[in-house]
């Protein structure tokens, strides 16, 4: 019979679990101790780390150095130590954008991997609708996104809202996010460690606005997202079922979403015959939502 968390346990084992999130391990599964017999043996939970996760202030002899694979356990007194992982300050509070807001003042102004010491001006969050049941999630911003604080405002983002308009809607309709908030430095592709640090807050963004559909905008997104390596050719084409991963949302009747993979607008940009491809990807994310494209196209 699973025994009663202790209150002041709970919040503990919370706080460790923001702590090994905001390091960039999220991933966390269950394991039998094998040295422990009987009735007082236990399962434990271990959050692995399968990639090097960002540097972190601190002693440089510790033993949880970021420079190494981590795999942390942690005893289970309760039957489900994953209601202790979705805990979040967020989660007691009904109003999507009062949500998104706690989440953006966590996040505060972020240190968590190299980018914030690597000339960004400012943390560029996300922005559209807090209920949309539509979410595109691209890469990184770029220079127009830093100076303005915004996802998606330079050319890259003017055609992207001209897709959004082609589905028959606004972008104030949509959310629009990245994988990462800080700018890389001349607009590189975000590493994987700085992708595995941020995400976890794009992860309890998704998990406020409960979309339906989300779609991935280039390879990084859709890898980063599905946690899994493959190219743009066998990404596209099909809805994968997708959970925000180390959170659940407050919403009982939301269980994920389908997720659609689409070329990025910057890709688009530089190889405009693939536009053609990326409204296929979008057409199957209409039908998806019920939606039909203005007369004329």
């Amino acid at each position: 019979m699973p025994r009663t968390l202790d209150p002041e346990l709970r919040r503990a084992l919370a706080a460790r679990i923001r702590y090994y999130n905001e390091m960039g391990i999220y991933d966390f599964y269950r394991q039998p101790l094998s040295d422990r017999k009987g009735e007082d043996a236990a399962p434990v939970v271990v959050a692995e780390q399968e990639s090097k996760v960002a540097e972190r202030a601190g002693d440089p002899g510790d033993e949880m150095s970021p420079r190494k694979s981590a795999a942390v356990a942690m005893p289970i007194v309760e039957g489900d130590i994953f209601e202790v992982i979705a805990l979040q300050p967020e989660q007691s509070v009904s109003d999507p954008l009062k949500a998104l807001k706690i989440i953006r003042e966590d996040l505060g102004d972020c240190t968590r991997c190299v980018l914030h010491k690597q000339g960004r001006k400012q943390i560029v969050f996300g922005v559209g609708d807090p209920k949309a049941e539509l979410m595109f999630v691209g890469e990184g911003p770029g220079a127009d996104e830093d100076e303005k604080g915004e996802p998606f405002v330079g050319r890259a983002g003017q055609l992207l809202n001209n897709m959004i308009k082609a589905m028959g809607i606004e972008r104030e309709q949509v959310y629009i996010a990245n994988i990462v908030k800080c700018r890389p430095p001349g607009n590189r592709t975000p590493e994987r460690d700085e992708c595995a640090t941020c995400s976890p807050f794009l992860m309890r963004q998704i998990a406020v606005i409960k979309p339906k559909v989300i779609v991935a905008l280039g390879a990084v997104a859709a890898k980063t997202l599905l946690a899994m390596s493959a190219s743009m050719m066998q990404l596209r084409g099909r809805f994968y079922d997708f959970r925000p991963a180390g959170i659940r949302s407050n919403d009982p009747a939301w269980d994920g979403c389908k997720l659609a993979v689409t070329y990025h607008p910057a890709f688009l940009l530089r190889d405009p015959r693939q536009k053609g491809e990326a409204w296929k990807d979008l057409q199957m994310v209409m039908r998806e939502l019920g939606m039909k494209a203005p007369s004329g196209r």
